[in-house]
């Protein structure tokens, strides 16, 4: 059974939005029409004050001007309007994008054609209503002399019209075309940042297997640091950029998770002296720390070292270069090739990549909100 109350809902509600909907076009309807009256007003104005100015110093002369106005205004609505139906009917049809030439010419046809026939059909009508010929003598080719003015006219709508038309699809287009770059921009970021969460846990599950058989302690205090740091990897997730500080924050702390498992194997330094309005893709350095220690050999013997610094407007992250020689520690990942693409889609600087007989460098820019 139907709960009392719920059918009038369903059943009225439809209706009143039907006519709110109605109600909205109407007036929509009725404030273009009243626009399009005053607009060829004010232009059949235009004209009567260019060609006969004295006739507006008198009630007179108004008069005699009022039949004047008329037909100016005629012919200005009626032009006007043929402007506006040709590029309706043109527009999906012969869009100025794809077909420029074409459409040019078929506007100038079919437009031209449009203003002869209605304006030699006015021009027919307001002279016969002023007794000059009659229906058994119609002087078709002196009718032809007055249609002069109106072409004229037309020909200058029918040129403003074809450069508002195609001044608003070019901008659509431009609109468009942006839109549809920004996007593309937006999903190949994501698509970079979505290799990222899944390819750290991975890295840092492998990492805990491993310390499981070594010691209990390690593994619990491990799992205790990473929970701290997936936690960043979260926040950060949907960023395009992350102030300096944070990033340089999640660094310490991944590193110090590293230390957990290498203890004095691994060493690290970090000098910088200028935090505020620097900005760099999020989880960089800790795909280059994580480059570091995944490539190099570090061991009491040999410890890895590892310094971040900053130089004026970069963030420089270097190593002590000491390969390991297995070809599966050899094989590159995901890390540099990522953050390599991810500052090209954020800005027109990159990652400057230099390897010595001692050291391997990445020199990171530092970015700002405007993109410089």
């Amino acid at each position: 059974m139907k709960k009392t109350g719920e059918f009038p809902v369903s059943e009225y509600q439809p209706h009143s939005l039907m006519d709110n909907h109605s109600s909205y076009s109407s007036k929509n309807i009725f404030k273009s029409f009243w626009k399009f009256i005053l607009l060829n007003a004010g232009i059949a104005t235009f004209l009567i004050v260019l060609l006969c100015p004295q006739c507006l110093t008198s009630w007179q002369g108004l008069k005699l001007a009022f039949p004047d106005f008329v037909f100016s205004f005629l012919i200005s609505s009626c032009l006007s309007y043929g402007g506006y139906w040709t590029d309706n009917l043109l527009d999906s049809r012969l869009p100025w994008v794809k077909y420029p030439l074409r459409r040019l010419l078929v506007t100038a046809i079919i437009y031209f054609s449009f203003c002869f026939f209605f304006s030699y059909i006015i021009v027919f009508i307001v002279v016969y209503l002023k007794g000059q010929f009659e229906l058994s003598n119609i002087p078709w080719k002196a009718l032809l002399e007055y249609t002069k003015t109106p072409i004229i006219i037309g020909l200058s709508f029918m040129a403003f019209f074809t450069a508002r038309s195609w001044l608003y699809e070019w901008r659509n287009s431009a609109i468009e075309a942006e839109q549809l770059k920004s996007e593309n921009i937006s999903s190949q970021y994501q698509s970079l940042k979505d290799q990222l969460n899944p390819h750290f846990l991975f890295n840092s599950l492998n990492v805990l297997s491993n310390l499981v058989y070594e010691s209990a302690d390690k593994s619990a205090e491990f799992i205790q640091q990473l929970s701290k740091i997936y936690r960043y990897v979260l926040e950060v997730q949907q960023e395009e950029l992350v102030g300096l500080d944070r990033e340089i924050g999640f660094a310490e702390n991944y590193l110090n998770l590293q230390k957990i498992r290498f203890e004095g194997s691994l060493e690290y330094f970090i000098d910088l002296h200028q935090f505020n309005g620097y900005y760099l893709p999020p989880l960089s350095l800790q795909l280059l720390l994580e480059n570091a220690i995944k490539h190099n050999i570090a061991s009491l013997q040999k410890p890895l070292k590892i310094m971040i610094e900053q130089r004026e407007d970069f963030l420089i992250v270097r190593n002590i270069l000491q390969p390991k020689l297995t070809k599966e520690d050899l094989k590159t990942g995901i890390g540099l090739p990522n953050i390599q693409k991810r500052y090209a889609l954020l800005s027109n600087q990159s990652p400057t990549i230099i390897k010595t007989e001692k050291e391997f460098i990445v020199e990171l820019p530092l970015l700002k909100l405007n993109g410089t």
